[in-house]
């Protein structure tokens, strides 16, 4: 009989790459997720790993049974999720992990709805999307929270739902007395000659404003600092302007005004979750506060 917890450990060696990896991934010792893999092989009859002094690798076997363990760990995890439906109350830990801007800006309302629920907890955890999608996939959280850029999609794989729970345009975002404060939504290329703070030129919310600004607006002095909240505290002490998500600036107390832009371009903002685990009723009722939230953004 195979054990499903040292399947589910198999498959996480599978997505991190080495024990090592996959240890510290589950808060496991190298050597403990090593003996694991060791006895599975035995339940196996066959060895799954090529192992070297300094690496490990799936032999063709354990390439085999990493197919055939995500089928029956996502089996076992409807199972439970439908006998959980059978108590409609949610109930238990729900883990979340979210890239910060969506940390930030749902986690105050998800909270404040989630008190009714006496029985259910969430713990939310800040990643990068890449990150959070590999959580979700080993178990180890239950909903990411992740955003796609034109041109920057992430692959829909099998066992994986998206929902989707808004779209973030890009938005002009100037300090509280700055001659655009007051002007309805505008095209980039109005804005005459500033000072831009904008985020490096890795993150696809930068690239985005790029492709936006390119051949439209020549800045005047191009500033670069890492993470929206830094940018936007920039700009509400009156250093310059930036272009950001609307997400990082409503609902926060910045000093600073936000105008909408014509044709502006944006992301799209989704909740992935395991397929199999969408009958259970706390993950259920997160996703449904995560809708609202949301939506009330929007």
């Amino acid at each position: 009989m195979l054990d499903p917890r040292r399947l589910r450990l198999l498959c996480e060696f599978a997505s991190r790459g080495s024990i090592a990896a996959a240890a510290d991934s589950l808060g496991y010792t190298a050597s403990a997720v090593s003996q694991q893999l060791a006895a599975l092989e035995r339940e196996a009859g066959h060895a799954l790993l090529d192992r070297t002094a300094r690496s490990a690798t799936l032999t063709e076997a354990g390439r085999k049974l990493v197919e055939h363990a995500l089928t029956i760990l996502s089996a076992i995890e409807a199972a439970e999720s439908a006998l959980a439906a059978q108590d409609a109350t949610p109930h238990g830990q729900v883990v979340v992990t979210a890239y910060p801007t969506a940390a930030v800006a749902l986690a105050p309302p998800v909270a404040n709805r989630l008190r009714r629920h006496h029985s259910l907890t969430l713990q939310l955890r800040q990643a990068r999307p890449q990150e959070s999608l590999d959580q979700v996939r080993s178990g180890e959280a239950d909903i990411a929270l992740v955003d796609e850029w034109p041109g920057h999609g992430w692959p829909r794989t099998p066992g994986l739902s998206w929902h989707f729970l808004c779209h973030d345009p890009l938005v002009l975002v100037v300090p509280q007395d700055h001659p655009l404060a007051g002007e309805p939504a505008i095209d980039v290329g109005e804005i005459t000659a500033e000072s831009w703070i904008m985020g490096l030129d890795t993150e696809p919310s930068r690239q985005a404003l790029d492709r936006l600004l390119t051949d439209r607006v020549q800045p005047e002095v191009r500033w670069e600092f890492e993470g929206l909240d830094t940018i936007i505290t920039l700009v509400s002490r009156g250093l310059g302007i930036t272009i950001a998500p609307r997400m990082a600036v409503v609902d926060r107390h910045y000093r600073v005004r936000m105008r909408e832009l014509k044709d502006a371009p944006g992301r799209d903002v989704f909740a992935v979750y395991r397929t199999a685990s969408a009958e259970r009723p706390a993950v259920a009722e997160v996703l449904r506060l995560l809708g609202v939230a949301a939506g009330k953004l929007r």
